[in-house]
């Protein structure tokens, strides 16, 4: 019996990716770091909007007590809230607990999520919470969603065993870095968005897991998508599926925070 769950999904450039769920043991340790720094942010703000309230006390009726009392429990909900919208998007998916606990929050089609998705998994983290309704739902769902996750439509994953980011491993790292070079110049490069980025990073991460026919579709497949934004023409549209792939992922890597805050934006 497998001790985590897995799933496949098919991403808008027909390409299947399989990832493995994180499983209610990744989930909880990673919720019990979040809390403590959680805890910790609202502690000091609580400190300082205790000394904040009560010179304004000296200088307002008591008529105002109500109205103050009101303001510290919207700063606590807007930060409880606010620090997983914030990390979840601007990270990719992770906050400090799920970075420590090596998971990520993707979205159904297997792209990063964005301000939505992480929003709507903030907000009704409270009803989760509530006589451990979430917990209980990641225990016995098959593809281990809480009330958060069905809305958002994302899942929560444990983060490749293969190295990630910059440590990624090429295949063909000369042809690879010799065609980035020509690439980081090409002018239809810009159409290259996060999200794109992000499937190509996966795939190249994922494709040992591949047997060889479907690594070798999968790869032609990917890389006909990405040949077709670029506008590719001879001798670059004859590049090999894998080579280009790898160069394109080394072209953009230069531009990874500013293709990032894509989906921060409004």
């Amino acid at each position: 019996m497998a001790l985590f769950n897995h799933y496949q999904v098919e991403t808008p450039e027909s390409v299947e990716l399989e990832f493995t769920l994180a499983g209610i043991g990744n989930r909880l340790y990673a919720v019990l770091i979040d809390y403590i720094c959680l805890g910790t942010i609202i502690f000091v703000l609580l400190i300082i909007w205790a000394v904040l309230a009560y010179n304004l006390s000296l200088y307002v009726s008591d008529d105002w007590q109500l109205w103050l009392t009101a303001i510290q429990i919207f700063l606590i909900f807007a930060v409880y809230v606010g620090y997983f919208v914030f990390f979840e998007t601007l990270w990719q998916g992770q906050t400090p607990g799920k970075r420590r606990a090596k998971i990520r929050v993707i979205r159904g089609d297997g792209r990063p999520v964005g301000l939505q998705e992480a929003s709507l998994r903030a907000l009704f983290r409270p009803i989760d919470d509530f006589l451990y309704i979430g917990a209980l739902m990641i225990i016995f769902g098959r593809q281990e969603k809480r009330i958060g996750d069905l809305l958002a439509d994302t899942l929560v994953i444990r983060e490749s065993r293969h190295p990630r980011g910059d440590r990624l491993q090429l295949q063909q790292p000369e042809a690879a870095k010799s065609l980035a070079t020509q690439l980081s110049q090409w002018p239809g490069l810009e159409r290259i968005t996060a999200d794109h980025w992000f499937v190509i990073r996966d795939y190249l991460l994922r494709r040992g897991d591949l047997l060889p026919k479907a690594r070798q579709q999968a790869e032609a497949r990917l890389a006909q998508q990405i040949q077709d934004r670029l506008r590719l023409t001879a001798p670059l549209a004859d590049t090999p599926p894998e080579v280009l792939l790898e160069a394109v992922y080394l072209a953009c890597q230069d531009r990874q925070t500013a293709l990032t805050q894509e989906s921060f934006e409004f």
